[in-house]
């Protein structure tokens, strides 16, 4: 296993699988009466955010509690980073606390990788989430979501088509997808309008298209993507109703889905927008969900690297 999750990139297929493999493992403890491990007791795991976080650090934070790890939460709003500090010297605060992973998630691509490569911590660094580049975990719990009801829960998943939709310009979990779908044998097609789509997409594994019609009756999954109004500085789009009407997923085109494909989305969602109500709250849509399976990712990213390679035996599970 690789010492630090810094990319989807950096998981080739054994890996991706070991970490799904091992997400079902820590799945079957909700169905138990005590929800813990004991995998990493005594060691600590810091939330380094510099971006505001509902979903993510709350699920890390559930991680690691999960796996016994002691957790501390840090927040940039309130500490000496509102004062200057850099963040070589917040990683070397947290390395003198004996740190032995650090969740970072932070506005500027690449901050990760800076923490993890230049030293200054001892122990795994995991992004969580790095400017509009990248957020591996996410990729990770919507891989092991579609496995799940796509896959009978096994293997990879080679031949299933899935169709990511929306603000792939600004997206760090587009990216990601992109990476570990391809990674994982699926076929992926991106829908966006032209402004919305980085330069040199056309390099991606993945087929483009300006239409959402085209590829819905063919797609097993598909992924609505957040409109980031925050991230734009100019008009990437004439205006909300008319990005609704050609890129939204509505009921009418929810009818076209094939009868088994389901219906995802990162959160926070933007109702009535890049998705309605109706398909939000539909019966074929896993978006609440991918919240609870972030959580056993969570746990097998960071039983995988802090704790050790193999997967968990199963008395370790009945604990």
């Amino acid at each position: 296993m690789i010492p630090h999750l810094l990319s989807a990139a950096d998981l080739d297929h054994e890996d991706a699988v070991l970490v799904l493999d091992t997400a079902a493992e820590m799945a079957t403890l909700s169905d138990r009466s005590v929800k813990k491990l004991p995998a990493l007791r005594g060691k600590t795991v810091v939330n380094l955010f510099f971006e505001d976080s509902t979903r993510t650090r709350i699920s890390f934070e559930a991680a690691a509690k999960r796996l016994s790890a002691d957790v501390i939460n840090f927040s940039a709003k309130g500490s000496s980073v509102s004062k200057g500090e850099t963040l070589k010297d917040t990683a070397l605060t947290l390395q003198a606390m004996g740190a032995d992973a650090v969740v970072i998630r932070h506005g500027s691509s690449g901050a990760p990788h800076r923490l993890a490569e230049a030293g200054w911590i001892d122990g795994a660094v995991v992004n969580a989430g790095d400017g509009t580049h990248e957020h591996p975990t996410q990729a990770l719990l919507d891989a092991f979501t579609i496995r799940r009801h796509l896959r009978g829960g096994e293997g990879d998943l080679s031949g299933l088509r899935v169709t990511i939709v929306g603000d792939v310009l600004h997206s760090r979990v587009a990216r990601s997808n992109v990476h570990l779908l391809d990674t994982l044998g699926a076929k992926v097609t991106v829908v966006a309008p032209p402004t919305l789509l980085p330069v040199g997409v056309e390099e991606w594994p993945v087929t483009v298209s300006y239409s959402l019609d085209d590829p819905l009756p063919e797609s097993d999954a598909v992924m609505m993507l957040r409109v980031q109004r925050e991230r734009m500085n100019a008009a990437f789009f004439p205006s909300a109703r008319e990005y609704s009407r050609r890129y939204g997923l509505d009921q009418v085109r929810m009818d076209m889905l094939p009868e088994h494909a389901i219906v995802m989305h990162p959160g926070p969602m933007n109702r009535g927008m890049e998705i309605a109500d109706g398909v939000a709250d539909h019966d074929r849509s896993v978006i609440v969900e991918q919240v609870a399976n972030g959580v056993s990712v969570r746990m097998a990213v960071l039983y995988l690297l802090v704790g050790g390679s193999r997967q968990p035996e199963p008395t370790e599970v009945i604990v």
